[in-house]
Formats: structure tokens, sequence, C-alpha cells
């Protein structure tokens, strides 16, 4: 991705995207986005509360950390960042926005969905056992992130960023938290809830 960046604007890119568009795409990429959205991780963390506390601890912790620097980059770095509708709103260019779709104005950049997504699915790959399953978790995030360029809500750099704060927060945590949990064990790391 970062080498598209380097070869096009954020103009071309965002163009050919809103381009190649169908009713089928339409319906996918609305629903799928909601992968990226909060209420997703903390079902993500809840399902993890049934598999050991420790897990879903490391859940809590990823989602936390890097939500909490999407906020901060958000409201203080790129405050007012502007969202492609505003972006192109005196643009000469006739662009495509889904019927019915709340489209947001400002705060563009990172996209918080984008890093939401890949904080989850990055975590989840770590504590996959199966680790051939990988990619799977990948595309997912992938997935997640584009469906906020289709739908015109974040330009492609957003969920790059976005894409690699979620990463990276999960495998900051997942290594710091396993390192300090196993060098110091405790009783309720293997507790988990119970029906």
């Amino acid at each position: 991705m970062s080498v598209l960046m380097l070869l096009y604007t954020k103009t071309e890119l965002m163009q050919w995207v809103n381009a190649h568009n169908a009713p089928l795409g339409d319906l996918f990429f609305r629903n799928i986005t909601y992968l990226g959205d909060g209420a997703f991780a903390v079902i993500v963390i809840v399902i993890l509360l049934f598999r050991s506390f420790r897990l879903a601890l490391m859940g809590a912790v990823s989602f936390l950390l890097s939500t909490l620097i999407v906020r901060v980059l958000k409201e203080l770095v790129f405050a007012g960042s502007l969202r492609p509708v505003k972006y192109f709103e005196h643009s000469d260019w006739q662009y495509r926005v889904i019927d019915g779709l709340d489209i947001h104005s400002y705060n563009s950049f990172p996209s918080g969905h984008s890093t939401t997504a890949f904080a989850v699915f990055c975590l989840l790959a770590l504590l996959d056992d199966r680790k051939n399953r990988g990619w799977f978790w990948a595309l997912l995030a992938v997935i997640t992130a584009y469906s906020r360029v289709y739908l015109f809500q974040h330009f492609v750099e957003d969920v790059y960023v976005g894409s690699i704060i979620g990463t990276l927060s999960s495998v900051l945590v997942f290594g710091l938290l396993n390192r300090y949990w196993d060098q110091n064990p405790k009783t309720w790391h293997s507790r988990r809830l119970r029906f």
C-alpha cells in the first residue's frame, strides 16, 4: 500500500476506488465495515473471557491502547482533518456515495475502524493455535480497512496509518504482557467465564 501512496496522489487513489463499485459491493462493504467498530472489539473481548481472563485482558489492553493513540491523533494532532466528502466538496469530480449512508466530514486521519480491525485481527492471529490461519485474520483486517475507502469515509493514507497503529498495538501488548505474565504467573491467568 505504501508503494501505491508513493506512486499516486490521495485524490487518484480515491477516484480509482470510488469508480470501482457494484451493488453487491455496496451491500458487502456497508456491512463488513462493522468489523472495525468498537462494539465488535468488545464482543471479541467478551468471547475471549470464555477462553481465559488473561486473553481477554490482553484484548482489552490492545483495544484501549490503539483507541487512545487514534483519539489523540484525531483530536489533538490532526484535529479537523477533512474526510473525502468535505475534501472534494468544491471539486468538479462527480464522486459516488451510497444512498442512505451517514457520511462524516471531519477527523479523517487516522481511520479508527481500520485501527480497531487490525488490532483485533492481529491479536487473534497471534492467539490462534493454527498459525497457518494468519492469512484469514489478515484478510478480514484488510477488507475491513478497504471498506472505509470504498464507503467514502476515509482516504487510503488514513486506513494505512490505522493499520500500522492497530498492528503495532497488538504486537506490543501481546509481547509485553506475555513476557510479564510468564515471569509473574497468577492463578487468575487460566480462569475463564463459564455458563
